[in-house]
């Protein structure tokens, strides 16, 4: 195990030493960084079982809407798609987003057992702390997520097999950097763009208002990952950053050739009679590269809020810029504003919370705080 830790603020203990969390010494030695993000929970608290902030049984006639456009489909604009009738169409769509919802379900699963596991491990006390404040954010993202995908379909789809390795990695990795690197930064940087993404394209009034809410506190996930990599990236020796930088760079890739192809929405092809091998042929056949490239363009595509977050982070760098640099065109990446395609609609997520959860609604954004 290769523990790479260069501030204290994230000293880590061993997963099954809970001795060193009794240690006295540890509790007066809080560092004082996360301090602002967690006074400002309270700005950003929504229920999702009190109807005020949210109501799951809002109506949407599957039978009739896609909850996500016909542009997010590839299928559909492939020799398949020409053979599918309408209501093919609409019962795909859903079903896909069925099964893209699900895994934003999964996604928060595994980052509230991600939080939980560094409750037990960082010693910190102001990190722990946060922790514990995020474990409970993504138990509420959980509860939210189930609510909305029981009233749209009954059910969840299953995790799919990249997506549950990578998480079963993260949330059983003893290494403080996995964790940070891959959930805070690339698991919730792909969570952002998926969360803005659905925010600004669905057809379904309450999947846009869920995903703002869950931005609200996502914003701060994120930051506790930055004031990681602040603290950490330019203490790195060479040796330890190419250890980080590899590591987020095998994920990206993993992620990116199979956390939506074909193989692994199988069950969702099935739903509608179409052969997954079929479509995956006709997807390659239809779409090249360069289609990969321009829709990565897109401020909201989630793996362009990815790869944003790891270079902002300092993670990349000549060594791997090629690598990424296949697909985004990096030197505009750097020159864009380090703000977040989220960060907007987080801000205006916290100010309808603000009107609901105070009386005097003059305070500024909460999000001053992640600044």
């Amino acid at each position: 195990m290769v523990q790479i830790t260069k501030d204290n603020a994230y000293d880590a203990a061993a997963p099954d030493d809970f001795p060193a969390m009794l240690d006295t010494e540890r509790y007066g030695k809080r560092s004082t960084a996360f301090d602002k993000i967690i006074s400002a929970t309270h700005d950003h608290f929504w229920d999702p079982l009190d109807k005020k902030y949210i109501d799951f049984t809002a109506p949407f006639d599957m039978t009739k809407e896609t909850i996500l456009p016909e542009e997010f489909f590839a299928v559909f604009h492939t020799r398949i798609g020409e053979t599918m009738t309408p209501e093919q169409k609409i019962k795909f769509a859903n079903e896909s987003a069925r099964w893209q919802i699900s895994a934003l379900l999964h996604g928060e699963q595994g980052a509230l057992a991600l939080s939980a596991s560094l409750c037990h491990i960082l010693k910190d006390p102001g990190a722990q702390e946060y922790a514990a404040n995020q474990t409970r954010e993504e138990a509420r993202h959980v509860t939210a997520f189930a609510a909305y995908i029981k009233e749209r379909w009954g059910t969840p789809l299953p995790c799919g097999e990249t997506l549950k390795n990578l998480l079963s990695e993260m949330v059983g990795a003893p290494e403080v950097y996995k964790k940070i690197v891959g959930m805070q930064m690339l698991v919730e940087g792909l969570a952002m763009g998926a969360f803005a993404t659905l925010y600004q394209k669905s057809n379904d009034p309450l999947l846009v208002k869920l995903c703002q809410l869950v931005m609200t506190d996502e914003a701060f996930h994120h930051k506790f990952g930055k004031i990681w990599a602040d603290r950490t990236i330019p203490k790195l020796s060479a040796e330890e950053h190419n250890i980080v930088e590899d590591w987020a760079a095998q994920c990206f890739q993993t992620l990116l050739f199979n956390l939506v192809n074909a193989e692994q929405m199988k069950v969702v092809y099935d739903s509608v009679g179409i052969d997954w091998q079929d479509a995956r042929a006709a997807i390659m056949e239809a779409f090249t590269d360069d289609d990969r490239r321009e829709a990565m363009k897109q401020s909201a595509n989630i793996f362009r809020v990815l790869v944003k977050t790891l270079l902002n982070a300092g993670i990349i760098t000549e060594r791997t810029k090629s690598f990424y640099g296949m697909y985004i065109n990096m030197d505009e990446l750097k020159n864009e504003s380090e703000r977040m395609v989220g960060d907007d609609i987080a801000e205006e997520g916290i100010k309808y919370l603000q009107t609901i959860n105070f009386v005097d609604n003059s305070k500024g954004a909460a999000l001053l705080a992640a600044e």
